[in-house]
């Protein structure tokens, strides 16, 4: 299964793509944890995709599903979502967890790039 992308700004990521879209992206890649029951993850959705279009070019955006991809969720200690890690040169530099408006993800990204 070949990795989806949302209206070109989002890319959908599993255990078997992972490695490829975001332990070796040249670009910091910002990962959206989250699973289809989670009310908080869907509010943050439209703010994650609106984060693709924004940074394009800059910073990858990604979204796995931790239902379908838990062994990932395991590996880098998920237990609550939406989690969002942003990794750069295949290392989680920073992390995130809970909705908020896409201003304060951008900010988290922006300020996580720069230390």
């Amino acid at each position: 299964m070949e990795s989806k992308t949302d209206s070109n700004s989002v890319t959908h990521v599993t255990t078997k793509t992972w490695d490829a879209e975001v332990l070796r992206s040249d670009l910091p890649v910002f990962v959206d944890f989250w699973a289809e029951w989670c009310g908080p993850c869907r509010m943050v959705g439209p703010a994650v995709e609106q984060i693709g279009k924004i940074l394009a070019g800059k910073v990858k955006v990604a979204k796995l599903n931790v239902d379908e991809n838990q062994q990932i969720a395991m590996k880098y200690g998920v237990q609550s979502i939406p989690s969002l890690i942003l990794f750069k040169g295949g290392k989680e530099v920073a992390r995130t967890i809970g909705a908020a408006p896409k201003e304060a993800y951008l900010k988290f990204i922006e300020n996580s790039l720069k230390a």
